[in-house]
């Protein structure tokens, strides 16, 4: 011990050691002391010494530190020590108060020591073993030193722990630790574990990590919490950041409704603390990663759909029209808003009836639509309510046409002001930036929506008292002449493209104005500076439209004088190359990134997300109807026309193939429904037989017993048995009679389905199948009507015996009167009568059963007769479809001349140097051969 107090205590005698010299001597005691206490004061001793000769003990004793944890695990104490030392080595606690270069030193360090720590990886599982003592002198210095070893070499340690054995688990436990020191820390560890690896977002997700979070988020007072609060958002953030599968089991395990009671903020939304801005802040970005644009639709359309359901789009609202909110809250709320309702129409819908709490109460779209077009109000939230009103319009043609309803003169009350009237207030105020978002919102107010776009053709605008109203339209080009500022011109360009894109009625008013056309050529033909060649290729497009979508109503400005006008004051190269501005510019590829507009500046908000797709549409289409000239066009719409010809002649054979291939498929299940009445048929005969066959047997049986008991003289065993007879053929007559009217009933089936066929047999084309199923159908009658005949035969049969069995029985009952008395004979002879009334009574019935039988041999040959004539009728309906097939073969000779025709017109176009892309009439063609050689196949068959 005076070791110890000579290197680290009091003043000795003599030269004091350095550092390196107490550092080499300690880590020499680490290793050959045989003492536990000599290695634990000597760990401690190092543990002192790490913060100020980090690269020093760091390179001497880290040998040392790894081997105590791995033999003395028994000593809490010494693994203390030695963890907080690791810890120290690699990661250096003073660096914020560091400059940055010498912070970046110290990283480099800690880089190189985690790289030595983790060379083997059983350091690390070492170390996520020890994560399970529950000592808290062990166990917190483990997740310190964990989370260091994630910082310097995420990706390596990550790995290595990916594929320890339980290792996510182990770590997923410290979020149940009673001590919150060692559960906040483990928030810190897990946020380092799981950025930018999918795999461990899955296991931890699945270790019931939501669950955990959540809990925690309520416990610490949600959005009023604290730095664990915080901790836990960005874990949460980290988890279903860009990881489907984990969003997906975030939405079905219900965690979204958990999500509402964060954002019940109350009347009272003065002193917000900045830990809560924070925490709120998190929150809404929680939102935004469910619902965000870079999802798969159908999982955003599931995310928002449930959103709706729980309340939470209305809590959010709510906040978005409270009073006392920050800024920077409200502007991230209008742009969580603005994506839990993009594309759902259900939530846009909600959104166009929510009021602001004012008086009157206005529409919250209004209400923020006059904060965008305010210049006072900050840049960044009116950014989020150019965003908001997009999304609102979004695959939202309902939306659409109220706020285009709005400008009309119809519809406009002079008593309020509504959002068609914000927007023109805003498209012609003094501040460019107005303009430039009032005209990308109205813009997306015409998006892919012609009906719209024909609408605003009515709008009509008072500039100034005694002059008479001009048009929107006219309005916008008049303004674009002015030489007003860059982004005012680039936003009134964008939202004219917009209008007149794939709008003939809208191109024929631009150019209607004489004014229009010289302008554009003017603006694109001048050599001006960098600052207008954006918009350049703007009228370059605008030009560009104009001929694309020019449907030549007007004489002065038809597709061919416009091009020409290129040609003669242009050039159609140079108009192609100022077209290739728009693209050329570095704010287009950064606005067609994403939909929501993040801009630095407001000078940089010169390109719209949905305007970089049209510009993507029609950049080819446009160069090319330029470079074309009038005759490749004619000769092109030719084509056009000969294809379109040529592909209805086959639409026609299509359909009537497909015709014929349904009549197959109804004659073909037909059959198949016979074939199986068929055999139920079958397997009714033979149950019968049986039955017959076993009443044969039981008769035959009952003869002998009447054989053998004939020569006694007991009257009461005589008439027994006579009972039991005769009680045995009133069975089987019964059992006859139902069989009888069984064959009735299918007979009566049989000839219903010939009816059937006779009907069905006209409009059926393929003959020989019907002819078949008649012939199966005669057959089945014939053997129906040879059964009957069998059973009429076995009726009479059985009465012939049944009046044998009388009269025997009749002298058998003389013989018992001799030898009984007077009041048996009476007896019997009254019993006898009884039976004997009975057996005339099954009489009657086997008459009526032969004359049934009868009728149904007459029915037999009706049916018979039927048939017959129905196999006439089909030998002529083969017939006729012999000659259809050759009219069908006539037309097909005919289609193929047209196919050699509309070869040799292509051919010519290709010798003219015409490239045809269209491919359809090819692949028509195929389809069309294909068909007609399934259909011969079909009646070679």
């Amino acid at each position: 011990m005076n070791f110890f107090r000579g290197v680290i205590g009091g003043q000795q005698a003599g030269a004091q050691p350095s550092g390196v010299e107490t550092i080499q001597k300690l880590c020499d005691r680490v290793a050959s002391s045989t003492l536990l206490e000599d290695r634990r004061d000597a760990v401690r001793a190092l543990k002192s010494l790490s913060k100020k000769y980090r690269m020093e003990v760091g390179t001497q004793a880290m040998d040392h530190l790894i081997r105590i944890l791995q033999t003395d695990s028994s000593d809490s104490e010494i693994l203390g020590y030695a963890l907080d030392t690791l810890y120290n080595i690699i990661c250096s606690d003073e660096e914020e108060e560091q400059e940055d270069a010498q912070r970046r030193q110290e990283d480099d360090i800690g880089a190189q020591f985690t790289e030595r720590f983790i060379q083997e990886p059983e350091n690390v599982t070492l170390l996520l073993t020890m994560l399970e003592e529950f000592d808290f002198h062990v166990r917190w210095p483990g997740v310190k030193l964990l989370t260091a070893l994630l910082k310097c070499q995420c990706a390596q340690v990550q790995g290595i722990i990916l594929v320890s054995p339980m290792g996510v688990s182990r770590l997923m436990d410290l979020l149940a630790d009673s001590r919150e020191v060692i559960r906040n820390d483990g928030l810190l560890l897990l946020q380092q574990l799981t950025k930018g690896n999918a795999a461990i977002q899955k296991i931890v997700a699945f270790e019931n990590a939501f669950e955990r979070l959540l809990d925690i988020i309520t416990e610490e007072g949600t959005s009023d919490g604290g730095i664990v609060v915080e901790d836990c958002l960005l874990l949460l953030l980290n988890l279903l950041k860009n990881n489907s599968s984990n969003q997906n089991f975030f939405k079905e395990g219900s965690y979204i409704q958990r999500m509402k009671p964060w954002f019940e903020v109350g009347d009272d939304n003065s002193g917000w603390s900045a830990q809560k801005v924070t925490n709120l802040h998190l929150m809404l970005q929680l939102v935004r990663v469910m619902v965000s644009p870079v999802n798969s639709p159908g999982a955003t359309a599931s995310c928002q759909k449930a959103m709706f359901q729980c309340g939470l789009l209305q809590q959010l609202c709510t906040i978005l029209m409270a009073t006392g909110v920050p800024a920077d809250i409200l502007t991230e709320t209008i742009n969580t808003v603005s994506e839990v309702i993009r594309g759902s129409q259900v939530n846009q819908d909600y959104f166009a009836s929510v009021n602001a709490p004012s008086n009157p109460p206005r529409p919250a779209i209004v209400v923020l639509l006059m904060s965008m077009v305010n210049e006072r109000q900050p840049f960044v939230l009116r950014c989020a309510v150019l965003y908001c009103f997009q999304c609102f319009l979004y695959k939202n043609q309902k939306g659409q046409g109220e706020i285009v309803a709005t400008l009309l003169p119809s519809t406009i009350d002079a008593n309020s002001i509504s959002a068609g009237q914000l927007l023109c207030g805003g498209l012609f105020s003094a501040d460019s930036l107005s303009n430039w978002c009032a005209a990308v919102a109205l813009g997306h107010a015409l998006q892919d929506n012609l009906t719209q776009k024909e609408q605003l053709l009515r709008v009509q605008l008072a500039t100034s008292l005694g002059k008479p109203p001009v048009s929107l339209l006219q309005q916008c080009t008049n303004i674009l002449s002015q030489g007003s500022k860059v982004q005012t011109r680039v936003g009134l360009l964008m939202l004219l493209c917009t209008w007149m894109s794939n709008c003939p009625i809208a191109v024929t008013h631009f150019l209607h104005n004489q004014d229009n056309v010289p302008f554009l050529t003017a603006q694109i033909s001048e050599n001006l500076g960098e600052d207008e060649r954006l918009v350049q290729g703007l009228c370059a497009l605008l030009l560009g439209i104009c001929i694309y979508y020019n449907d030549n109503s007007l004489e002065n400005y038809t597709k061919e004088k416009l091009k020409q006008l290129i040609e003669k004051r242009i050039g159609k190269e140079n108009f192609v190359e100022k077209l290739g501005f728009i693209t050329k510019h570095e704010l287009y590829s950064r606005a067609a990134q994403k939909p929501q507009p993040a801009f630095s500046t407001p000078e940089h908000m010169l390109f719209d997300h949905e305007f970089t797709k049209l510009v993507k549409e029609l950049e080819g289409v446009i160069t090319k109807a330029v470079h074309k000239s009038t005759e490749e066009e004619k000769k092109e719409e030719e084509v056009k026309k000969t294809l379109e010809q040529h592909d209805s002649i086959v639409t026609q054979y299509k359909e009537l193939i497909r015709e014929q291939d349904a009549q197959i498929n109804e004659l073909k299940e037909q059959v198949s429904t016979l074939a199986s009445q068929k055999d139920q048929m079958q397997n009714t005969i033979t149950q019968q037989l049986s039955q017959i066959q076993q009443h044969k047997d039981q008769y035959n049986i009952l003869k002998l017993k009447l054989g053998k008991d004939s020569g006694q003289s007991d009257s009461g065993q005589v008439n027994g048995l006579q009972l039991e007879e005769l009680t045995l053929l009133r069975e089987e007559l019964e059992e006859l009679r139902k069989q009888h009217t069984l064959l009735n009933t299918q007979l009566a089936e049989k000839d219903t389905l010939i009816a059937s066929l006779k009907a069905e047999g006209v409009q059926s084309s393929d003959g020989s199948t019907a002819a078949a199923e008649n012939t199966e159908l005669l057959k089945e009658l014939e053997s129906l009507r040879v059964q009957v005949q069998t059973q009429a035969a076995e009726i009479s049969q059985l009465q012939r015996e049944r009046q044998e069995l009388q009269s025997r029985t009749e002298a058998m009952t003389a013989v018992s009167g001799e030898a009984a008395d007077l009041a048996k004979v009476t007896k019997l002879e009254n019993r006898l009568s009884t039976q004997t009334a009975e057996t005339n009574r099954l009489q009657e019935e086997v008459r009526t059963l032969t004359e049934s039988r009868a009728a149904m041999e007459k029915e037999l040959a009706a049916a018979t007769s039927t048939a017959t004539i129905l196999q006439t009728e089909k030998s002529k309906l083969q017939q006729e479809v012999a000659e259809s097939k050759k009219e069908q073969d006539d037309l097909l000779m005919l289609l193929a001349d047209q196919d050699q025709k509309i070869l040799s017109l292509k051919q010519r176009l290709k010798d003219l140097g015409e490239t045809i892309e269209d491919e359809d009439d090819l692949d028509a063609r195929d389809q069309f051969d294909e068909d007609d050689d399934d259909e011969e196949e079909e009646d070679d068959e």
